[in-house]
């Protein structure tokens, strides 16, 4: 049992790194163009939304894997 969470953990690990580095890359910071009336813009629409939520879920995972791997080692 603690092959197979061990293996997971390398895939989860794999597929984490991948989907930080197909993310696109913020350019530079103007704070002048995202405030507006003291809010600040800042909305993931479309792919970058679907690769935020993705990021998240597998890190997530990858943690609960970790943990679930020290208890039961």
């Amino acid at each position: 049992m603690l092959e197979i969470i061990k293996i997971l953990e390398i895939v989860v690990w794999i597929l984490l790194i991948l989907v930080i580095l197909i993310q696109p890359k913020k350019s530079s910071l103007n704070l002048t163009t995202f405030w507006n009336e003291g809010v600040w813009k800042f909305e993931r629409r479309g792919p970058e939304k679907t690769l935020h939520r993705l990021t998240i879920g597998l890190w997530t995972l990858y943690i609960a894997l970790s943990l679930a791997y020290f208890f039961m080692a």
